[in-house]
This record gives C-alpha cells, structure tokens and sequence, in this order.
C-alpha cells in the first residue's frame, strides 16, 4: 500500500490533541490506513490505494477529528476573491496528440496565515505521492503549484518549438536552453519525452509569453517557485483524461482547503468549447437509500443515525425521501456510487478485530465418508502401478464425435474445440491424455477419479454431477480381458460383486464391451476400444478400459456395515 511520513507535531496541531501510537492505531483501525510505525517527530502511514488523501496531515486529522470529539461534517470549500484578469487556461488543439487534458484551481491564504514552510513541504510532498501513484509516474497525470503574483493570466498550454525555447528550472538560477535541458538534467531525461512531438515540447506560458513549467517534467523558477509567504497559488494538473487531471488537482487541494485557504475555479477555453472549472472544486452530490445502506451494513439505520455518521465520515448529509443527498468533496474521487458512501458510513460506525471461530461443521478435521471413499479407489490404481492423471471436464469435439453418441452435454459458443463438451464419462479424458502421449514408450497406464456430467433433466442446471474411477492399458497386449479384471478388482475390493453383461458402447469393439449392473444399477463399463478410434489419434497399440460409477456405488456400500471403507 501507498505510505507516508507525517510530522507528529503537525498532526497534534491539527487534532488539538498528540495521540500515542497505541492510540493511533486503535483508532486508524476504523479507517482505510495504518499505523506502521514512529521515528523520532515522524509517523508513518499506509493507506489503501483509494484514500491517498489519509497520506496528509490535512487528510489525516480530518478523518481522526470525530473520533477524537473534534469537528464533523463536510469542511467548507470557501469562495476566493479574484480581481484581475480572468482565470482561465488557453488550451491549443496542438498539445491533443500528447496531453490533452488540463484542469486547476486557485487557492487564497487565510488574512493571517500566508503560506508556511511547513504547510508548503506537505503540499510539495503529497504532490510527489501523487505523481507517483494517482499520475502513474506522471505518465497520466502531473501537477505544477505556481505562485499567481508572478505570472499573468490567461495562461497557455500548447506546444512550442524545442530550438530558442528557454527557461531558468525550478533547481537552477540561470535560464538555459530547453534542449539541454532535456539532454542533461536528470528529470528532463525521465520525463521530457512524455511532452515531446516532432520537435516540439508542451509548455504553459503566462499572457507575457513566460514559462511557467514544462508539463510533465518540471517548473520554471521564474513562475514556478512557490515559496513561504505566498498568499495566492495555482495548481494545475495535464494528463490524459479530464476525469483524472480534476481528481488529482481535487486531492492536492485538500492541503490548502483543511487548512482555511478559500477557492478560485479556473476555466478552461479550447477553439471549440469552454468550461468555467466550477465542477473541479464544487462538491458533486450522490444519493444514498436507507434501503441500500440496510443491506449492504445488515442492520437497520434511522435518518438521524444516517445522517450523525455522514457527518463523521466528513461528508454533506441532506435528508430527502428514502435517505440522503451527499455531498461528496474534490479530494475524495474514490467515492463512485451508493454502495462506496455506504461503506463509509459503515467505517464510521466502527468495525473492529474479532476473535476467529470456526463454525460448527461435519467435516472439521476430517474429509467426509464419501470422499474417503472415493480415494479408496485412487490407492488401489496407485498399487497396481497406474499413473494418476487430473484432466478438465471439458473435452474436444474431435474426440467426442469418434466415440458418438456419448450424450456429452455441448457446450454453447466455446472459446475453442479443443473444449466444446461437458464429458459424462472418463474416456474422453483418456482418450486425450493417450493421444499426447504417442511418443512415450509403450505399456501405458493412466487412471483418475474425478467428476463427469451427466444429463438430467430433473436438475435446475440441466445436468447432475457424478464421480467415477477409471484406467486405460495401453500395450501390446492389452485387451478385453485386462479391462475386465480390474472392474472385477476394484468393485470387488468394497465388497460390491455386480454381474457383468455384453452391450454396445460406442467407439469400443462389438463383442468387446459390457457394463456391470449391481442390485439393478449400473455401477461400472469395460471395453477394448475399436482400431478406428485408435488410428484417428495416432494411438499405435491396442488400448483396454476400465471405468466404474462411484457414486452410483456410494449408496450400496454405506448400507452395507461389512463394506471396507
């Protein structure tokens, strides 16, 4: 999970309280991140990848705020005064091929309260977990913070000739020429060639024609340095979508908006739209039913209780009919729908670590008497020297069609032949294995004990589950008679005799194949498989096979106490 380093300090400013790591923990417990440790005035925290605004102080304290008897409720997003020319980004067609969304926000300081060191580290570092996580490495998103009493509006985003284009870099103090730039300095070699196209580079310019930063890599020092005692910034965010360049300036804003800094929105102005940037920093409303929340939380919620720990989620609550209108702010983009709003007010409430219990249950400890049974036979086929195979269900057509009509359920629009039916015997299975396997020495001997499904109309899926055992000899000498004998063998070993009588399986030589019937059922087929069938796989020898119903044999040996388990 995305982690971060918050001064202690800080945060026990923020909460009007300095919580012991115990407590922390306890607390974050009810939250999407963690406590994972203190080093000397620092406090390291992980969160999901969802709530990256947990990763600030600002974020933090405000999640911890109610838990702690401090404020609730969505914290107000206050109207900036702007008094100049109009705020707006001018957007190119030039910069579509690369990076064709942009979005921002200016924030205003509170009168007593410029911008601090402190304050301007958080938003410095946060930016950076941005990038690194929410902008894929800057890849779909960057962000650029830029004081506004050092540039002009309407600034432009567009691309401009990289030769005589010049600018001072956010870490330099003398102007250089971008080429070099990108060149030599470490971030132009990382970044630079996200903003590159034939010779050209993304820029943002001020009216004045100067640099503001060159998106994604880096800042101009001339507009671009953000430094203690600013009272009015920019934040501004390129990328690939307008979905994400808007999320991302939301989370960055948090910093300033915790903290009492008012909002200015930015518009944007393209040659064939406008937007005036309102919905980058409004809060969006979702609806949340009483219904939904009931069912998603198993308990019932009244209006008030509703409404209480929405509030201690820090979102806006409005009661209308069957639940509430939520407001839900910039900085929490993780919230989609009604279901994610109710996960929230169920964190609210508190969740908390329970001792596991293992429930009541007649297989604890032990597998059950019908799966024993089942391996019974693996052990025997083990014994005798055959090799265990664990084959799909599925099974080809081609296979299929030499042994029809096998009454295999097909199945509708497969992705491939090679898996086009449902088996409801082993034989297929076999089959499959013998014809992968032609370039192995001869005498083979493959078993396994495993599911088939069989048709049944009875059924609300049309088709019932079973398990059989089964083997194939493949050999020189492999015959009728070997098929025969281990049918005998393996029925006979839980004490289930049956008698055997001819029938016609299909894919099997006539007067080679019967099917042994016990108390009336059906409980097992053997068979020497017919020459035609072998040659369409390539199987050059003569293949006896051997396959007995163990769940039709399930029932007869748990009446019968003498049976071996």
């Amino acid at each position: 999970m995305p982690r971060a380093s918050i001064p202690r300090e800080r945060l026990a400013a923020a909460l009007g309280k300095n919580l012991s790591d115990s407590e922390l923990r306890d607390l974050l417990w009810t939250t999407k991140a963690e406590f994972d440790g203190s080093d000397g005035g620092s406090l390291t925290i992980e969160a999901t990848a969802d709530r990256l605004d947990l990763l600030t102080e600002a974020g933090l304290a405000l999640a911890l705020a109610p838990k702690v008897g401090g404020t609730h409720g969505l914290p107000p997003i206050v109207p900036g005064f702007w008094d100049g020319p109009s705020p707006v980004f001018e957007v190119d067609d030039s910069v579509a091929p690369l990076r064709p969304a942009i979005a921002g926000v200016i924030v205003q300081a509170p009168a007593d309260r410029p911008l601090d060191a402190a304050l301007l580290d958080e938003a410095i570092r946060f930016q950076e977990l941005l990038h690194a996580t929410y902008g894929a490495d800057r890849r779909r998103a960057s962000l650029g913070v830029y004081p506004t009493d050092r540039f002009q509006f309407p600034v432009r985003y567009r691309l401009r000739p990289i030769a005589g284009t010049r600018f001072v870099p956010l870490d330099g103090t003398t102007e250089v020429d971008v080429a070099a730039f990108l060149r030599e300095h470490p971030l132009g070699l990382r970044y630079g060639p996200l903003g590159i196209s034939g010779g050209q580079l993304l820029v943002l310019e001020d009216a004045d024609g100067v640099v503001l930063s060159l998106p994604p890599t880096l800042n101009s020092r001339t507009a671009g340095e953000a430094r203690p005692g600013d009272r009015s910034l920019l934040i501004e965010s390129t990328g690939m979508t307008d979905a994400r360049v808007r999320e991302t300036v939301g989370l960055l804003s948090l910093v300033f908006v915790a903290n009492g800094w008012r909002v200015v929105p930015v518009g944007t102005r393209r040659p064939d739209s406008a937007d005036d940037g309102h919905g980058v920093v409004a809060a969006r409303p979702l609806p949340l039913t009483l219904a939904t929340l009931d069912a998603i939380s198993g308990r019932r919620y009244t209006v008030s209780e509703g409404e209480h720990l929405l509030a201690e989620a820090r979102l806006g609550a409005h009661p209308v009919a069957g639940g509430f209108s939520v407001e839900v702010p910039p900085w929490r983009p993780d919230l989609l729908s009604e279901v994610d709003v109710a996960e929230d007010v169920v964190l609210a409430r508190g969740v908390r670590s329970e001792e596991g219990v293992v429930p009541p249950s007649a297989t604890r400890g032990r597998r059950r008497p019908e799966t024993v049974f089942r391996r019974r036979f693996a052990d025997l086929l083990l014994g005798l020297g055959y090799a265990e195979l664990y084959t799909p269900l599925l099974v080809s057509r081609e296979v299929d069609t030499l042994l029809a009509p096998t009454g295999a359920i097909a199945v509708a629009n497969p992705v491939s032949d090679l898996f086009s039916h449902v088996r409801n015997r082993l034989l297929p299975s076999f089959l499959t294995s013998l014809a992968h396997n032609v370039r192995h020495s001869y005498p083979q001997r493959m078993f396994e004990v495993g599911p088939v499904v069989v048709v049944d109309p009875t059924s609300e899926t049309g088709g019932r589950t079973l398990y059989r055992a089964g083997a194939v000899f493949a050999g020189e000498r492999a015959g009728f008679a070997d098929g025969a004998a281990l049918l005998d063998y393996l029925s006979g070993a839980v004490a289930a005799v049956g008698v055997r009588e001819p029938v016609e399986i299909p894919g099997t030589i006539p007067g080679r194949a019967a099917r042994l019937r016990l108390a009336g059922e059906s409980i097992g087929e053997v068979a020497e498989l017919h020459p035609s069938v072998l040659s369409a796989l390539r199987i050059p020898v003569p293949v006896a096979w051997a396959e007995l119903d163990v769940s039709a044999l399930w029932p007869l040996a748990r009446r019968a106490p003498e049976a071996p388990m």
